[in-house]
Order: structure tokens, then sequence, then C-alpha cells
């Protein structure tokens, strides 16, 4: 009986540890989203409307990606909704073809809508192969434009990489 006590002492502060670290873990990435939200708007103002007057978006301040022919890319972020943290996310993506080298940078995807948004939090969402980045710099979120109610701007901050490959980037959520 005092095995059992103690295999439940242990656990619950197994589990208290793990939470906290989590919250650590989270409240490093929202104040890193931030910065990385500071760093878009001043490469280019005109991502101002778009973080205004979308229905949600998700900031993925460290994405990390590369590739020797196959290539991948990971990175953890914030959802936020009309301009409020409702939860974090990540994301994973694999892709072949012609690539190499590896590459840092800050992406953040513009939900047009209410429906996109909740497309999104439904928690296995996935960009078509298809869908690309406009490459955040002055004057470039001017002619850009909204596709299935969705749109990705990315920044990058370290690194090099050669990219002419296929692939598609998949998504999960945890709301708060």
């Amino acid at each position: 009986m005092k095995t059992l006590k103690n295999m439940i002492v242990v656990a619950f502060m197994l589990i208290t540890v793990g939470v906290a670290a989590q919250n650590s873990k989270d409240s490093e990435i929202m104040a890193d989203a931030q910065k990385a939200k500071t760093t878009l708007m001043e490469k280019d103002l005109g991502l101002q409307k778009f973080f205004s007057n979308a229905s949600g978006y998700a900031i993925f301040p460290n994405v990390g990606k590369g590739g020797l022919i196959v290539g991948g890319a990971s990175g953890n972020g914030v959802v936020y909704e009309n301009g409020v943290p409702v939860g974090m996310t990540s994301l994973k993506k694999l892709n072949i073809g012609l690539q190499a080298g590896g590459q840092a940078v800050i992406e953040v995807i513009f939900f047009e809508t209410d429906a996109a948004l909740a497309r999104f939090k439904q928690g296995n969402y996935e960009l078509a192969a298809e869908a690309s980045a406009v490459i955040a710099e002055e004057g470039k979120s001017e002619n850009a434009n909204y596709t299935d109610g969705v749109m990705v701007f990315a920044l990058p901050k370290a690194g090099l990489m050669v990219d002419a490959s296929i692939g598609g980037q998949k998504f999960e959520y945890h709301a708060f």
C-alpha cells in the first residue's frame, strides 16, 4: 500500500513538473511570436492591414527547414483570433525534389474568414502543395491575395536553401 502511495505521489509530481514546463515553453513561444510579428511589420508595413483585418492568424516565430533531395520543416507557433491568442499550433512539412541547404524562417498564416480559421482549429489542417508563401519584403504585401481564405507570408532569418520541390504542410492545433 505504501508503494502505491509513493507511486501516486511521484506520478503527481511528474505531471505537475510537466505542466509547468509546457507552460514555460508556451510562454517562450508566445513571446517569440510577438517579436516575430514586430519584425514582420518592420519589414513590410503593409502587413499591418492583414493583422488588423484577418479573422485570425498563426505565427510560427522559428521554423527550421532543411533538405537534400528529401527535406522537411517543423516549428511551433501561436494562433490568434481577432488579435487574441487562443491556442498553440505546430507545423510539419515533408517534401521531395531539387533542394539543398538549411534555413530558419518566420512564417505567418492569415485566415480571411471565421470559416477558414475554424477549419484550421479543427486540429489536423493541411496546406496543399501548390500553396506558396509570399516573402515578407517592403511592398510585397500590397498585391498579395487570399487563396481559399488563407494567405502565407514568410521571412527568412538565417541560412540558405535552394528549393524546387513539392510537398505540403500539416498543422496541429491545441486550444488553451
